[in-house]
């Protein structure tokens, strides 16, 4: 008798949890929006969010019933890059939306290829990894071929401008790379070599220069480069332990840009609390600790990389939000993943997890068949 693959219920909480706090927190920070600037819809936001939120769902259900096997195909992963360099190309002749082209518009949403990019690299990295990881040294055969599919995304992507999405596709990338055993020396060299190129990327233009010097110290220009982290901050710290109370806050009310987006995190601080933030803290914890615990269980090498490359998408992305609330790193536009409005970011996210949790199914059922055979012995 077959025996029924189990979800890892707490993986699934953990998403659940965060997603019903992006429609709370949501509604909170842009009614006042809604209601002033889109013709007294306060609900505006909340109904697109919960509307993909929904969508979502139905496909992390399905996801979690697709065999990962099949993600490995090459048709597919070559397939989906291909889509994902012409929308990332097609984009780039767009309109400019504070001041980037990021988004493609399809009739009645918005969508961010860069998102979906995400997705397709780690799909191109897990599969590369599991067939050449024992000759994962060897610069050309292994590393080249990451290098120029790597390269010609984070390139395109960095002609939109953004820097934090190139910049998080470059993490996840290098964190499958480092756990397929690469050796340190090449690390090393990576590193010294991308200084110079780091340096370049961000003086090369004056607004990342700016962001840098703000960065440093915000109060050197408190009502335009350093209004948003300044602004983050009064947030966070007015909330205390228990915050103002749903609703309640105050930064939020065109104090704090974009409250609804990139900063929803400050918004949760003013009015949950520390208690607030520690909860989404969690949750997040969650996703990392049974992310690699799947990646360690998971049957074949494939999906090992392709769990540690998913839960990694998430975890970075995460950690540069939310130290960009805090001011711990310089202001990006990039989403908190499952929390932020924002329907690509939401689709992917969750997306991701249905992928994350058949793999789960797969390396426990694996781990459980293991320890019979060794009972049995």
């Amino acid at each position: 008798m077959a025996r029924k693959l189990k979800s890892d219920k707490l993986l699934f909480t953990a998403t659940l949890v965060l997603v019903c706090a992006s429609l709370v927190m949501v509604y909170s920070s842009s009614a006042v929006i809604g209601l002033e600037q889109y013709k007294d819809r306060p609900s505006l936001f909340l109904i697109k969010q919960a509307t993909f939120a929904l969508i979502g769902f139905v496909l992390m259900q399905v996801l979690m019933r697709v065999d990962y096997h099949r993600y490995r195909q090459p048709g597919l992963i070559w397939a989906a890059l291909g889509i994902t360099a012409v929308a990332l190309v097609v984009v780039l002749f767009g309109p400019r939306i504070n001041g980037a082209r990021r988004w493609l518009a399809l009739p009645g949403i918005g969508v961010q290829p860069s998102e979906f990019a995400k997705i397709a690299i780690i799909f191109f990295v897990a599969a590369l990894l599991e067939r050449r990881m024992d000759r994962i040294d060897d610069l050309r055969y292994s590393l080249v071929p990451i290098g120029i599919v790597l390269g010609c995304v984070v390139g395109l992507i960095m002609l939109q401008p953004d820097l934090g999405t190139a910049l998080s596709i470059i993490v996840i990338v290098s964190v499958m790379v480092f756990a397929a055993g690469i050796n340190y020396r090449y690390i090393i060299g990576l590193i010294l070599v991308s200084l110079p190129a780091a340096y370049i990327v961000l003086m090369s233009a004056d607004y990342r220069q700016r962001r840098m010097k703000v960065f440093l110290d915000p109060w050197s220009d408190p009502l335009d480069g350093g209004f948003q982290v300044i602004q983050s901050l009064l947030a966070v710290g007015t909330g205390g332990l228990f915050g103002r109370g749903l609703m309640a806050g105050v930064q939020k009310l065109y104090y704090l840009p974009y409250p609804h987006t990139d900063f929803i995190y400050a918004v949760i601080g003013e009015e949950m609390g520390l208690l607030g933030t520690t909860l989404v803290l969690a949750a997040f914890c969650v996703i990392a600790w049974r992310g690699l615990r799947t990646s360690l269980r998971a049957p074949d090498r494939f999906g090992s990389f392709l769990a540690l490359g998913l839960t990694a998408m998430l975890i970075v992305q995460a950690f540069f939000n939310i130290s960009v609330v805090l001011g711990l790193l310089p202001t990006k536009g990039i989403p908190l993943p499952f929390v932020s409005f924002g329907g690509s970011s939401l689709l992917m996210s969750m997306l991701g997890v249905g992928i994350l949790l058949n793999v789960s199914q797969h390396a426990s059922a694996s781990h459980v068949i293991t320890t019979d055979m060794t009972a049995d012995a």
